[in-house]
């Protein structure tokens, strides 16, 4: 299906530039099989006529042989009157159903996950609370990847398998763990959760988060 598509991108890509009528019908009547099974085959006077043989052709890719699918999803919707409300309020649910390229910042992270911590006023919370410190200043070195080379998104697959956000959020919710068995970081993917050294210093927990990060690919855990 990868390459078949592949290939009916191209022939597209290929009508859509030619650059004069002659090399329009060449390309046409070479790819006749595959626009007559679209509907959209047909004699053309004008190198212009290639805009419309192309929307033609990309409306039935996209639309007409997908019709039945199409039709099934909106069926699973409407079962629990879930289409109407989309019709009626489709800009409101477009950020959770649709998927954005936007680029993930430190604040992004930091709201995402929630830390497990140890009671209040036990040495064990003031270790935790130092390392939190670190995380947040680790978040903003990955956002500028300065002085490390990771970046949020090379942390969040690390953590969750993931390379951004989905619109729906992340179940379960992304949390914090603190090891003290162990000076690099480790992570759950199936849990969605970080687990980050206890170290004396900043410079120490940059350097083993981005050798324990850079020495997982994939999923993380070392």
């Amino acid at each position: 299906m990868g390459l078949q598509k592949a290939v009916t991108l191209f022939t597209v890509l290929q009508i859509q530039n030619a650059d004069s009528l002659e090399s329009l019908r060449d390309l046409l009547l070479k790819n006749s099989t595959l626009l007559q099974t679209a509907g959209c085959f047909r004699h053309v006077s004008t190198v212009e006529e290639k805009d419309a043989i192309v929307e033609e052709y990309l409306m039935w890719y996209i639309i007409h042989r997908n019709h039945g699918v199409i039709e099934r999803f909106k069926d699973g919707l409407g079962s629990l009157q879930f289409l109407t409300a989309l019709q009626q309020h489709s800009s409101v649910l477009a950020p959770i159903l649709c998927h954005s390229d936007k680029k993930l910042t430190a604040q992004d992270i930091e709201n995402l996950f929630r830390a497990d911590l140890s009671p209040v006023g036990s040495n064990r919370r003031q270790e935790e609370a130092k390392a939190l410190s670190f995380w947040a200043d680790y978040l903003l070195d990955c956002e500028e990847q300065q002085p490390t080379t990771v970046s949020l998104e090379d942390l969040l697959m690390f953590s969750t398998g993931l390379s951004s956000l989905p619109p729906a959020g992340i179940v379960p919710q992304p949390r914090i763990e603190f090891l003290t068995n162990s000076p690099f970081p480790m992570a759950n993917t199936c849990a969605n959760t970080i687990k980050l050294p206890l170290l004396q210093s900043y410079a120490m927990f940059r350097t083993n988060m981005d050798f324990g990060i850079q020495n997982s690919p994939g999923f993380g855990c070392i």
